[in-house]
């Protein structure tokens, strides 16, 4: 499913072609990729005539912003895509194509999905504030400090990598992202978040903030579904560390990567590099008592 990065890539592209463009007409061809109206002629009939002020991004949500703070609330979810031009867009990549927006320049916005599992919904200004809010904040936002990290953590006996999967606590951070964070700041995904000391969580903080920026610069991951506006891929794949490359070689210590499975969802990290605490603890009284001996021995 498109994480922060892969959506803002759709969003940046979007919104710098859609603003103020007005749409002229829509076709909805199917009623199940509308999620909150009767019908998809309902929505159609709402959006006919609307300008686009702004595309924009709350986590993993696209909202197409209208006059009066109305919103289209978009879901890509796993295979959902746009493409954009006068033409019909290539039909081997393009092939379920379920809805086409005609703008006033002449081009039209086409909406792909193949398995149907994102959509829209039309929402005013108040809905839209609300499905908003009930978000957490944004990781790559400047306010987001460690500190704010910390606060979301305390107290949740749930392990970290779920936590950061939980969009009340954060908005945007996927299973890729989660995985990559986590390897770089050298925390075990199955650790109680309430667990992490103050170093660790300043660590996963710049891990989080950094994993992020390095996939939004190689717009975005493209493992099997995703793609940018008009079939563009992302790159960041080339540079995941852990996720998906379960048996190999870690690219720090060598060891092998390992998967497993949190709620319902898969996990890969190295489990020489990201040691449960327990295990940490063990390890360093296990070498003190070494010391102790090479000590008695050396008087």
């Amino acid at each position: 499913m498109p994480e922060l990065p892969e959506v803002e890539v759709v969003r940046e592209t979007l919104d710098r072609e859609l603003r103020q463009r007005t749409i002229r007409r829509a076709r909805i061809r199917r009623r199940d990729i509308v999620l909150n109206l009767s019908s998809a002629r309902d929505l159609a009939r709402r959006l006919e005539g609307q300008r686009i002020h702004a595309v924009e991004r709350r986590g993993k949500n696209l909202a197409f912003r209208f006059e009066g703070g109305r919103v289209l609330q978009s879901q890509l979810r796993m295979t959902g895509r746009f493409a954009l031009g006068r033409e019909r867009p290539d039909r081997v990549r393009y092939r379920h194509i379920v809805a086409e927006f005609d703008l006033d320049d002449g081009r039209t916005l086409y909406y792909d999905d193949m398995r149907r599992l994102g959509g829209f919904r039309w929402l005013e200004k108040e809905e839209w504030e609300a499905v908003a809010g009930a978000l957490g904040p944004e990781p790559l936002d400047r306010r987001f400090t460690a500190r704010d990290l910390a606060s979301t953590l305390a107290g949740s006996r749930a392990p970290v990598k779920n936590a950061l999967l939980d969009q009340r606590r954060i908005a945007g951070i996927g299973n890729i992202y989660a995985s990559e964070a986590l390897f770089r700041a050298r925390i075990h995904p199955a650790r109680s978040a309430a667990s992490l000391t103050g170093t660790e969580v300043a660590a996963l903080h710049r891990s989080v903030r950094r994993v992020l920026r390095e996939a939004l610069r190689s717009a975005g991951t493209t493992l099997r579904d995703f793609r940018a506006v008009n079939g563009r891929s992302g790159r960041f794949q080339q540079r995941l560390a852990v996720y998906g490359r379960q048996g190999a070689p870690c690219r720090r210590c060598g060891g092998a990567i390992e998967r497993i499975v949190q709620a319902g969802r898969s996990t890969f990290f190295c489990p020489t590099c990201q040691v449960p605490t327990h295990e940490k603890r063990r390890a360093a009284a296990s070498a003190a008592r070494r010391r102790s001996r090479d000590a008695s021995r050396g008087r």
